[in-house]
């Protein structure tokens, strides 16, 4: 694998930190602006709507940017927007921090699939992806219960002030490591609009959004239910968090490797195992030992999805695929968004900290229909080519005008 994933690896650490830190330290925050743990959930859901919505708009805006340069630049997006939550004084303020940190979010991911994907051969894009991944999954074992025990002991806005730190030694990463690679002559941004009319792409986009949607139902509230529920003391979330971590990198690797192998066929396992899981988590929350083993689960069938879904909005997107591709990471988080907000929900109507993970469950197995579906539009489509290809001239165009 070439040198250049390391530096997009860098990138998608600091990236990786800052999303999912926040459910490390959200009682403290709560704590500190005086709002309610569902009020202080918003800074989840209002840094994955600024990835569902900076992805596509980030990206459109730097179609005629080197993807070098536009990743660099989006980097340094990322440092400022982790610095103004870091000082901000009110919550209000924090929020847009994390807005304007997560708009470099999603575009990073969506421009840095691209660039793996084009620096190694045809049949290694999917591990190449996972390689970039793993920043973001290694972030869940390192970055993130480092930055929850900081922000435990320290305080939440020394974590956000590191983040930032993390930022800016990706921007160098990227600077120093990165080949200039232009974009490819003759694409533009029409071209890339042309990828949404592909109901292989959206049906993909959409198993995004429920697959992960399910893990961050359970996720989002994880500090107040294993304390709450489970019994485990407030320091207890740090290691918590480091095995959810182990789970996503172990989870990223699988699901890079087989996805260049059986794509579909590693779909349908990781997310039917998700939503099992995350159905026997109402269960399971209630014993420490079972607890723990369901969570590592959760991160590494969540993360399974991930690699062969972005390589299926690139296979499909063929030709123009940064848009798509960016666009699916704004999916993931739309995703975050729709179940913390809906596990918020439950929470809020007294139906307590572990009905989040039904509301996973649901979301998880509406994604495996999906699936089934994507790949039975698939076979009938191919069918239909061969019928086309096999008839004869007259017959061909007969079968081609109806």
């Amino acid at each position: 694998m070439p040198l250049a994933l390391l530096a997009l690896a860098i990138g998608a650490f600091g990236i990786g930190t800052t999303e999912f830190v926040i459910m490390g330290v959200l009682p403290e925050v709560a704590s500190d602006f005086g709002v309610s743990i569902p009020t202080a959930g918003l800074l989840v859901t209002g840094y994955a709507l600024g990835v569902m919505f900076g992805a596509p708009i980030m990206t459109a805006l730097g179609t005629k940017v080197p993807r070098k340069r536009m990743l660099m630049l989006l980097m340094g997006l990322f440092v400022v927007g982790n610095l103004l939550s870091a000082v901000a004084p009110v919550f209000g303020l924090m929020l847009v921090g994390r807005v304007v940190a997560s708009l470099a979010h999603g575009a990073f991911f969506g421009i840095g699939s691209v660039v793996a994907a084009d620096l190694v051969a045809p049949e290694k894009r999917a591990g190449a992806i996972s390689m970039m991944f793993s920043g973001l999954t290694i972030a869940n074992v390192v970055g993130v219960p480092l930055g929850t025990l900081v922000g435990q002991s320290a305080g939440w806005r020394v974590t956000f002030t590191l983040v930032a730190v993390l930022g800016v030694v990706g921007l160098l990463g990227v600077a120093k490591l990165v080949p200039e690679m232009p974009r490819p002559e003759g694409v533009h941004l029409r071209h890339e609009l042309a990828a949404f009319k592909n109901a292989q792409v959206l049906l993909a986009m959409a198993m995004t959004v429920l697959g992960f949607g399910g893990v961050f139902a359970a996720i989002t509230y994880i500090a107040p239910m294993m304390t709450h529920v489970t019994g485990f003391a407030d320091s207890s979330v740090t290691w918590l968090l480091v095995l959810f971590g182990l789970g996503m990198v172990g989870g990223n690797l699988i699901g890079g490797k087989y996805a260049d192998r059986a794509l579909m066929p590693m779909l349908y396992v990781s997310l039917g195992g998700l939503a099992l899981v995350l159905a026997l988590f109402t269960v399971t929350a209630h014993t420490k030992t079972l607890a723990a083993v369901t969570i590592v689960l959760i991160g590494a069938l969540g993360f399974a999805t991930v690699p062969p879904l972005q390589k299926r909005v690139l296979d499909h997107a063929h030709g123009a695929p940064t848009l798509a591709s960016a666009a699916n990471i704004g999916a993931f988080n739309l995703g975050n968004a729709l179940s913390a907000w809906l596990g918020g929900l439950v929470i809020a109507a007294g139906l307590g900290y572990t009905a989040p993970n039904w509301v996973g469950a649901v979301l998880g197995v509406s994604a495996l229909l999906l699936a089934f579906l994507s790949a039975a539009l698939e076979r009938r489509e191919t069918a239909s080519s061969t019928v086309v290809a096999g008839a004869a001239p007259s017959e061909r165009r007969t079968v081609v005008r109806h």
